[in-house]
């Protein structure tokens, strides 16, 4: 059996203890409010309720047909009792009215999760014609107010076991549609993620050492270009074998992780790495902040992109770098007096401030802002939280 059919099966056994449970109990009270005659059927009645209360919280939660036998059995001697004992009393329209509940609730609601079990189907509709004779029996009438409550209770039961029969597993198969149309669209964004990823991680690596070739490796030793490279070639060689990277530092991608790195023990690699390229940088500030590592590695490679184009396009051979922070945020501000630029002349192509400092930064929680002017230098301030 499906899931569907098991949810579905489920909430009808569910729906028969809560509506079939109630309704026994208010009968059990109007019989005792209605001081059935003799005390002896008037126990008896309360026993066989009680036995049919305890058959249908069992039913609950176990299917087995006999605990469906077994409320049916007792709801029906139940009800025998309780009518059948008015005979030769006046009182006789006050007990058809107490058991109006058990009978067109709680015996009806046996009904309900019986879809499947013609044979358990038709002994509980025989039950259920037998309740309607014994109230009628009781009234003197058929046409008695206590035997059309009783009538339109099972009809209602019939009604709404049909309908959560039917409803449930539409229900369910719109549910399961939703949920593959949010699988989907997660593994789009996964995927849209990691080809952005992959994109920062060219861009920051082997585009960056490709463009010192493209230009002679100008301001650069060649030392300083050997080791790029090298760097380079065994990024690319974990990548082909289907390893994910995990950067620990600027220009070191390592397939390690650490829990918490001191960010005052990284930064001095990155000022290393652009010493040999040529670009002096000069630390100002905070030397010791304890950043997750996830953070950490989005601050820091935001922080030398924004140190690659200083070098690459500033035309200065020094940056200062000033770190500061307070209890939530981390904030780097890097200031080079070079050539600046035009903040509207940049094209909304360029993939590198955006996705390589900003995007990298608003991913971990944190921002950047970029100011410059032609002549003026330029300034960008990293936040990052802590």
């Amino acid at each position: 059996m499906d899931l569907i059919a098991q949810e579905r099966d489920r909430l009808l056994r569910s729906s028969t203890r809560v509506i079939g449970v109630s309704c026994a109990l208010v009968t059990a009270l109007a019989a005792v409010t209605a001081l059935v005659e003799p005390p002896s059927a008037l126990a008896i009645g309360l026993g066989s309720i009680g036995v049919m209360v305890a058959a249908l919280v069992i039913l609950g939660w176990n299917a087995a047909w006999y605990w469906t036998a077994l409320a049916a059995a007792a709801g029906v001697t139940a009800l025998a009792v309780l009518t059948l004992s008015v005979h030769g009393t006046t009182n006789r329209y006050v007990i058809a009215s107490a058991v109006v509940p058990l009978a067109a609730g709680g015996i009806a609601a046996l009904l309900m999760p019986q879809r499947g079990h013609p044979v358990l189907m038709a002994a509980v509709i025989a039950c259920g014609a037998a309740s309607v004779g014994l109230v009628a029996w009781t009234c003197g009438t058929i046409d008695a107010f206590p035997v059309g409550a009783v009538v339109l209770g099972w009809a209602l039961i019939a009604t709404t076991a049909a309908w959560i029969a039917r409803a449930v597993p539409r229900v369910a198969r719109r549910i399961f549609a939703i949920g593959n149309a949010h699988r989907a669209e997660r593994a789009a964004s996964e995927r849209e993620a990691q080809r952005r990823q992959g994109a920062r991680l060219l861009h920051d690596t082997v585009l960056a050492t490709l463009t010192l070739l493209a230009h002679a490796g100008v301001g650069v030793s060649e030392e300083a270009m050997r080791e790029q490279a090298a760097e380079d070639a065994r990024l690319l060689r974990h990548l082909r074998l289907g390893a994910t990277p995990q950067p620990t530092q600027s220009g070191d991608y390592s397939l390690t992780r650490v829990e918490d790195t001191p960010l005052g023990q990284t930064l001095e690699s990155v000022k290393q790495r652009f010493g040999r390229m040529g670009l002096e940088v000069s630390w100002h500030g905070t030397g010791q902040v304890l950043l997750p590592s996830h953070v950490l590695d989005a601050f820091l490679l935001a922080l030398a992109e924004c140190l690659e184009n200083v070098r690459r396009h500033a035309g200065v051979g020094e940056a200062h770098v000033t770190i500061v922070h307070d209890e939530s945020t981390v904030r780097a501000m890097v200031t080079d007096a070079g050539i600046g630029f035009d903040l509207e002349g940049i094209g909304s192509e360029r993939l590198g401030f955006k996705e390589s400092v900003v995007n990298r930064l608003r991913e971990v929680g944190g921002d950047a802002r970029l100011f410059s002017a032609p002549g003026s230098g330029t300034t960008v301030v990293l936040e990052a939280p802590r």
